[in-house]
């Protein structure tokens, strides 16, 4: 599900820009997860069960190699 705001940065004007919240597919029901927002600058990342607690902003290339960490499984702790 995709949630849209208004950029608090545009103020009365009506260009503006509005930023997309996307829950992860692999969340299926359940509350306990990230929501990530594709910016043109940065990328956000905030929790879903406190929306309007903040959120984590990274540019574009951190977010890049964060996801090649994740999918290379660089955070995987050894199983004994």
């Amino acid at each position: 599900m995709e949630i849209w705001r208004k950029s608090s940065y545009s103020g009365p004007s009506s260009n503006c820009v509005e930023i997309g919240w996307r829950k992860s597919g692999h969340s299926g029901v359940q509350t306990s997860c990230v929501e990530v927002g594709l910016g043109v600058d940065a990328v956000g990342v905030r929790d879903t069960k406190d929306r309007a607690g903040g959120l984590l902003a990274v540019d574009q290339q951190q977010w890049r190699a964060f996801l090649t960490a994740v999918r290379s499984d660089r955070f995987d702790t050894p199983k004994s």
